[in-house]
C-alpha cells in the first residue's frame, strides 16, 4: 500500500515554462538546434567581478554556514543600494538575504498570512504565486487586467475583490514586461495600509527597464516587504541568492523561519553577490542588449502574424495575444517546438481564465537568436 500524499501537493499546479524547458532539451537532445525564447533566464554568465569574488572565497573561506539573515556586509550593501537608486533609507536591519527570491516568497507569504487567507495578484502574473500560495493553504485571487491598465492591478479592482490580506504587485511585470508609476505604487499601498491588506512588491527585474522610471515600494510604504533577487539584472540565476526588506516587527519572525528551513544561504553565493553590486558598466550593457533584442522582436514578428504584442517597458518578455491564431496556446507552443524549433511558453501559464490565447516570449538570448527565431517563425507561418 502507497504511503499518504499530501492533499496540498497533489494540488498544485505544474509550472509549465519548466515543462517546455524539458521538451525543448529533448529536442536538443535528437540532435535538433532550439532557439530558446521561453526561459527568463540571462544568457550571460554572473558579472566578472563576481567569479572572482568566489574563486578568491574558495581559497580563503572554509565556506560554512554564516547568521540566517545573511553576510552583515552584504545587508549594508543591499541598503546602500536603496539610498544610491532610489533616495530610501533602509536600514541594514530590515534586509534579509534569501534563497533567490524563490526562497523568499515562502518567508514573507509564511511571516504575513494565516492558513486560508486571500491574497490578491494580476493575472496574468507569474504563476509561481498562486503555486506557492495553494501550498501553503493560501488564496490567491485573480484580478483580471488588460491593457487598458497596462495588467497591473488597480484600486478599482481590489475594491471589486471582496475581503483580502495580500496584494502582490511586480513591476516590471512577468509576462507582460509592464510597470506601475509611482503615483500608482503609492496608491495601492495606501489602500493597503487602510484596509490592513500586506503589500508585497516583487521587484526582481529591477535594473532591467527601458521606459519609465523605476519605483521601489519602500518609497512609499513602511509596511510593504519587497521581494529582490540577483537572478535577473545581475545575472547570477544558479547562484540562488535573492533579499527581502520587510518592516522590523517582521525580521525575527522570518528570521526564526528560515533558520529552520534553510539554515542560512550559500556562502559562497553571498560572496559573490556583494562584488556584483561593483559591476554596473558590465549589467548595463546587458540592458542594452535586451532592448535591442526588444526592438528587433517587436519590428520582424508581425511578419510571423504574431502583431498583437503588449510593449514591454521592462524585464526581457513580450506577451502576445495569438487568440487570431489559436484557441490552445499549450498546442500553439508545442507545434512551434517541433515544427519550427522555437521554444516560447503558453499563456495558460500565466492566466488561467484568458491564457489559452496568449504567450510569453523571452529575448533574454543573444541577438543572433532573436534573429535567427525571427526567421524561423516567419518561414513556419508561410507553410
Amino acid at each position: 500500500m502507497a504511503g499518504k500524499l499530501s492533499r496540498r501537493s497533489a494540488g498544485v499546479d505544474p509550472f509549465i515554462v519548466m515543462d517546455v524547458m524539458a521538451a525543448a532539451a529533448d529536442k536538443e537532445a535528437a540532435g535538433d538546434v532550439v532557439i530558446h525564447l521561453e526561459v527568463g533566464q540571462p544568457s550571460t554568465p554572473a558579472p566578472k567581478k563576481a567569479l572572482e569574488a568566489a574563486h578568491a572565497a574558495l581559497d580563503a573561506d572554509r565556506i560554512g554556514y554564516v547568521a540566517a539573515l545573511g553576510m552583515p556586509a552584504l545587508r549594508e550593501r543591499i541598503a546602500r543600494h536603496y539610498r544610491e537608486t532610489y533616495g530610501a533609507e533602509v536600514a541594514p536591519d530590515r534586509v534579509i538575504v534569501t534563497t533567490g527570491s524563490s526562497g523568499g516568497f515562502p518567508l514573507a507569504f509564511l511571516a504575513s498570512f494565516d492558513a486560508g487567507d486571500r491574497v490578491a495578484l494580476a493575472a496574468p502574473g507569474y504563476p509561481a504565486y498562486r503555486n506557492i500560495l495553494a501550498a501553503l493553504n493560501l488564496e490567491a485571487v485573480d484580478l483580471p487586467t488588460s491593457a487598458e491598465d497596462r495588467f497591473q492591478p488597480t484600486v478599482a479592482a481590489l475594491e471589486k475583490a471582496g475581503p483580502l490580506d495580500g496584494l502582490i504587485v511586480a513591476s516590471p511585470s512577468n509576462p507582460t514586461g509592464t510597470m506601475v508609476t509611482r503615483g500608482e505604487l503609492k496608491a495601492l499601498a495606501d489602500w493597503c495600509n487602510a484596509n490592513g491588506v500586506r503589500l508585497i512588491s516583487d521587484e526582481i527585474y529591477h535594473g532591467i527597464v527601458y521606459e519609465g522610471e523605476t519605483h521601489s515600494a519602500v518609497e512609499v510604504s513602511d509596511t510593504a516587504i519587497v521581494v529582490n533577487s540577483f537572478s535577473k539584472y545581475f545575472s547570477m540565476t544558479g547562484w540562488r541568492v535573492g533579499w527581502l526588506v520587510v518592516p522590523p516587527d517582521m525580521v525575527r519572525p522570518i528570521e526564526r523561519l528560515t533558520q529552520n528551513f534553510f539554515i542560512s544561504v550559500p556562502t559562497l553565493s553571498q560572496h559573490a553577490a556583494l562584488a556584483a553590486f561593483e559591476c554596473r558598466d558590465e549589467l548595463d550593457g546587458h540592458v542594452q542588449r535586451y532592448r535591442t533584442n526588444r526592438d528587433l522582436l517587436t519590428a520582424g514578428l508581425p511578419a510571423a502574424g504574431l502583431d498583437r504584442l503588449t510593449p514591454a517597458q521592462g524585464a526581457f518578455y513580450i506577451y502576445a495575444d495569438v487568440s487570431h491564431l489559436t484557441n490552445d496556446s499549450r498546442d500553439f507552443c508545442s507545434r512551434m517546438l517541433r515544427e519550427a524549433g522555437v521554444a516560447t511558453t503558453p499563456g495558460i501559464d500565466f492566466d488561467r481564465a484568458r491564457g489559452a490565447g496568449t504567450l510569453r516570449i523571452s529575448f533574454a538570448g543573444s541577438t543572433a537568436e532573436m534573429e535567427e527565431a525571427v526567421r524561423r517563425l516567419k518561414q513556419w507561418r508561410r507553410l
